[in-house]
């Protein structure tokens, strides 16, 4: 899993930088238009992507091309109308942004496929890979990723085995790291998307 090289590193820090920032922003920016400003308040309602970086997190991607951004706050109490809506599209907020960053890498290059610039295939591929891995990673419903606040915004009722979990979330995703577990889910449903994206674009690479 691990396999560090510079060059490579280099073509995807602007896919991080991207993906994190954004997805951040937009949870930041859903839980503003519904009344909680926390976000604004505390500086992270921007697109500079430094207050977004997580360290380890952003280390991880680079090793394990898989990882996280420091969360934005948000306060449910302070959303407009019913809360558990709120939380729901806050939380579906940062995936949903993944998915359309990478699709719009996609028909970017699909558009200007005639265009002859230096690694410009490469930074798309890990554009494309890289907020596939970010949507697919956070809609996994283990506390603290999106997927758990998704999934309580779904199912009837409070759900209070999902915030009970949250006290051994981070337990639990090392547990699926190490076990193999995150690898099988990318393998059905990263490699999929990721290859149809690619074909989208009209890069031939399979994964």
């Amino acid at each position: 899993m691990f396999d560090f090289n510079l060059h490579e590193m280099l073509l995807l820090l602007p896919a991080i930088i991207l993906g994190l920032t954004f997805h951040e922003y937009m949870h930041g920016r859903v839980a503003d238009s519904l009344g909680d400003h926390t976000a604004r308040n505390l500086g992270r309602l921007t697109l500079n992507p430094i207050p977004h970086i997580d360290p380890v997190g952003f280390i991880m991607l680079i090793l394990f091309k898989f990882g996280w951004a420091k969360p934005v706050p948000v306060n449910p109490l302070n959303f407009r109308g019913d809360m558990k809506r709120g939380i729901l599209l806050v939380s579906l907020a940062g995936p949903a942004t993944n998915l359309l960053l990478a699709i719009a890498a996609a028909v970017i290059y699909r558009v200007l496929s005639g265009v002859q610039l230096p690694y410009f295939t490469e930074i798309i591929f890990y554009i494309i890979y890289i907020n596939v891995v970010l949507a697919v990673f956070n809609l996994i419903p283990v506390p603290p990723l999106d997927g758990s606040k998704i999934l309580a915004g779904l199912l009837p009722g409070r759900q209070e085995w999902l915030h009970q979990l949250e006290a051994y979330g981070m337990i639990v995703l090392i547990l699926l790291i190490f076990s193999g577990a995150i690898g099988f889910i990318f393998n059905i449903f990263v490699r999929p998307l990721v290859n149809v994206l690619l074909s989208l674009a009209g890069i031939h690479l399979i994964m």
